[in-house]
């Protein structure tokens, strides 16, 4: 905005890698204010927009609101999403320390007044609690003037190949009967299109990682060509396994202090339980099937230990050779787990990109990439050796992850783990751009294509 006026003035609070700052910018916004907890996204933030955050949202107590917040029209905000993620413990606003600072943007819209606001969280804050989280969000926001909408929208909708879907939060002091959510979604897209592997060659994949994926690439090689692969996830440490699942659990008979009630049958990939103590059966027992205090398993956990043991059970002929020699039982548990998701596509693990996590080797068609979480280095997108255009296979690069969120333009942090947890926590510019520009028409917003748009 060098030399230009402003047509609007914006903030961005747990600003991040300031994917809203990267919007509201290409839609001729000024950043006034900005706060990110993090030291070094704080600096980099400062590096990258000219811009010095504020550091502890936290502490903007409402004398400090009026001192030190610039007037602004349009507040926007990633709030803290841990406390409403599946992934976490989903305590929600009574996660001690970030489920209420919610309302410390609500401090901000209350003092403040700014004419429009965009908020963004994960899609479990819809249904978190019941819907007593959303409902109170909302009731908060529409009592303080506001007209409030909220939609979920992934990159993917937008020629973006990323399926990771987000809740949006739009509101407007002038109501909005106007606003329209944006329909006209980018060009469907393939993972080649975010592809540069000459901005800097990525670490190396593990060796045993790289063993695990041999080995379930074996076992793709191996499925006779008329037999479905599954659409559940394959475990298979319940290969061979035989311990009660339904009425009776190993956790209940150890509850119960009776692990000889497990004489006769087999834990996982076939071991004996036979003649062995609690303490001694336990490691026998397949993690997702030994907490304590599960003393019944619910539905859809005995849904698919059934579907994977009569998975085995019918294809018995080619899956226990598969087991002997692969020995999976020496893998660690995550690459026990393997989801395949790509029915119908050819049975070669290099023509698609995978993510290692803790529910398994995941395999996805390279339409989209997984979706980008605050990731561990072991979580980063690998690519198959058919597609990453160095005929290896290879994690995808910090720069490639950023055009999955539609940031290329901006440095991001010097540390490889540090980009990809950045940039898993990020919101995707293109995405809250083309939410906010019917958003902020109003305000004297361009309406021209962006180079956004055009990436």
């Amino acid at each position: 905005m060098t030399g230009l006026t402003p047509a609007f003035r914006f903030i961005d609070l747990f600003a991040g890698l300031g994917g809203f700052h990267v919007a509201l910018d290409e839609l001729g916004g000024e950043g006034v204010f900005a706060a990110e907890w993090e030291p070094g996204l704080n600096a980099l933030y400062k590096h990258n927009f000219g811009v010095a955050p504020w550091l502890d949202v936290s502490q903007l107590d409402d004398d400090l609101i009026i001192e030190r917040v610039p007037e602004h029209d349009v507040l926007t905000a990633g709030f803290p999403c841990q406390p409403f993620s599946k992934s976490g413990k989903q305590q929600g606003f009574e996660h001690t320390e970030q489920g209420r600072l919610f309302f410390k943007v609500h401090d901000i819209l209350r003092i403040k007044k700014p004419r429009r606001f965009i908020l963004e969280n994960v899609p479990n804050i819809l249904s978190h609690d019941g819907g007593k989280t959303l409902r109170t969000i909302r009731e908060k926001l529409e009592e303080l003037g506001y007209a409030v909408d909220i939609n979920r929208l992934s990159p993917h909708q937008f020629g973006i190949p990323q399926v990771r879907e987000r809740a949006y939060f739009v509101g407007s002091l002038d109501g909005l009967e106007g606003f329209e959510w944006p329909t006209e979604f980018g060009k469907p897209t393939t993972i080649d299109s975010a592809l540069h592997p000459q901005t800097g060659a990525a670490r190396a994949i593990p060796e045993q990682t790289l063993r695990a994926i041999d080995m379930w690439n074996d076992f793709l090689h191996r499925s006779p060509e008329g037999t479905k692969l599954p659409s559940f996830p394959i475990w298979a440490m319940e290969f061979r396994a035989t311990y009660p699942y339904e009425q009776a659990t190993p956790p209940l008979a150890w509850a119960r202090d009776c692990p000889r009630s497990l004489d006769g049958y087999s834990g996982s990939f076939g071991f004996s339980l036979d003649d062995l103590s609690s303490r001694e059966q336990r490691p026998l027992i397949p993690s997702h099937s030994r907490r304590d205090g599960d003393l019944e398993f619910p539905a859809w956990k005995q849904t698919f230990i059934r579907q994977n043991r009569e998975f085995h059970r019918d294809n018995r002929k080619w899956i226990e050779p598969w087991l002997d020699k692969w020995q999976p039982w020496e893998f660690h548990s995550s690459f026990q787990k393997f989801e395949w998701n790509a029915q119908g596509g050819k049975r070669d693990i290099d023509d698609y990109i995978l993510q290692v996590r803790a529910s398994g080797i995941r395999v996805k068609r390279p339409t989209t990439a997984p979706s980008l979480i605050s990731m561990t280095q072991t979580q980063v997108p690998i690519l198959g050796a058919n597609i990453s255009r160095t005929s290896a296979r290879r994690y995808m690069t910090p720069k490639e992850c950023a055009e999955l969120q539609s940031l290329s333009s901006i440095d991001l942090p010097a540390s490889d783990l540090a980009a990809y947890k950045a940039l898993g926590n990020a919101v995707n510019a293109r995405v809250v751009q083309a939410i906010a520009e019917p958003l902020l028409a109003d305000l004297g917003a361009v309406s021209s294509p962006s180079r956004l748009r055009a990436a």
